[in-house]
């Protein structure tokens, strides 16, 4: 995690979420980029930019002129540019790739941490492959956590209700130095950057992601929220 890409900077993570942001807006609208540029007033060319470069930071008068064609408040897309370090719990269960790819951009995640042991899934679109492919396309980053999944034979107690039991033994599992190497990259990434963590399990109770994020928020304070 030390050696970050230039497009990996808070700056241009800032100005990735913006782009998000407006485009979700803009699609739910129905429109396209040049609709938005002839009722915003913004040159098609600085609106594209904003939408698809991580290097375009835009002034306080552009985001104003596109908030009141979007009619949304200011602060609104001012906050989207603004850095929202968090962490979210969330499972793909009931979820269609598109839903749940919405629901991300909506709260401004910017990454996604899977902790499946092995990320496979029956589900359309959450394989590895194509759950990373279509986070890409949403300016998402993807990372998969394997020393943090729960092994086979400690899920039981989660599904049937042996909470105790299934998180004494992932503590054991979050203890060796695979998984503590992964904490630590972990909460570097969301101290600077909103990160969901995931797996399958919709009700985080019936899942281990609970010990990851409990720990997370002991070692960085950040709140922790579910994915609605």
């Amino acid at each position: 995690m030390s050696s970050r890409s230039h497009a990996d900077t808070p700056e241009h993570a800032r100005a990735r979420r913006l782009g998000c942001q407006l485009r979700a807006l803009r699609e739910t609208r129905g429109w396209s980029r040049s609709q938005l540029a002839d009722a915003s007033g913004v040159p098609l060319r600085t609106l594209t930019r904003l939408e698809t470069s991580p290097a375009a930071q835009p002034g306080f008068f552009t985001v104003a002129a596109l908030a009141d064609a979007l009619e949304v408040a200011v602060d609104a897309l001012v906050a989207a540019a603004g850095p929202v370090p968090g962490l979210w719990s969330t499972g793909y269960e009931g979820r269609t790739i598109d839903s749940f790819v919405a629901a991300l951009i909506e709260v401004g995640v910017d990454a996604v941490a899977d902790v499946r042991l092995t990320p496979i899934s029956r589900k359309p679109g959450f394989s590895k492959s194509r759950l990373s492919a279509a986070l890409a396309d949403a300016d998402i980053a993807y990372l998969h956590l394997r020393s943090l999944g729960n092994p086979k034979d400690n899920r039981a107690p989660f599904w049937e209700g042996r909470i105790g039991e299934g998180l004494a033994t992932f503590a054991d599992v979050m203890a060796a130095e695979p998984a503590r190497r992964e904490l630590d990259d972990l909460v570097e990434l969301a101290v600077e950057r909103s990160v969901a963590v995931l797996c399958f399990e919709q009700d985080e109770r019936r899942c281990h992601r609970q010990a990851v994020l409990a720990e997370l928020h002991r070692r960085t304070a950040l709140p922790v929220s579910a994915l609605a």
